[in-house]
């Protein structure tokens, strides 16, 4: 599928993401909510496949809203979240929407943030594997070149 990638996530590169989570997804064995944000982390794209978990969408909601927010996975903060870590006290954040474990990544085109994903219904990990899959077949980024 080719599409162009303006300086703002599209409807045509969400659906591509969405695409890319399902079908790995579907390789893992799980069922997922995935959640496509603009560069303003407002929604672009959401999907829930069949058999995902109903609390999945809100969680996969914040983990693209804290991806975006800060330009960084939302794995960045799993450990100096933990009590007595420099960012103690994150995950209360952004009026409560702060996600600090994996399954949120930022999608860069180049240097420009255009948008995040976030990923929720199996494990973190895999979460953020299938999150990260999908950007980089699309030949995009999870990190500013």
């Amino acid at each position: 599928m080719e599409f162009i990638v303006g300086p703002d996530m599209s409807l045509a590169v969400a659906e591509a993401l969405l695409d890319g989570v399902k079908k790995e997804a579907t390789s893992a064995g799980c069922a997922l909510s995935v959640v496509v944000v603009d560069r303003g982390g407002q929604h672009v794209a959401t999907c829930r496949m069949d058999g995902a978990q109903l609390g999945a969408t809100s969680i996969a909601s914040d983990k693209a809203y804290t991806a975006v927010a800060f330009g960084h996975p939302t794995a960045k903060w799993a450990e100096s979240s933990a009590p007595a870590g420099a960012d103690w006290g994150m995950a209360g954040s952004l009026e409560g929407r702060c996600i600090v474990f994996p399954g949120g990544v930022p999608v860069f085109h180049g240097s420009d943030l255009i948008g995040a994903v976030g990923v929720s219904g199996a494990a973190s990990s895999v979460d953020q594997a299938c999150a990260e899959n999908a950007v980089t077949s699309l030949g995009l980024a999870t990190a500013r070149a």
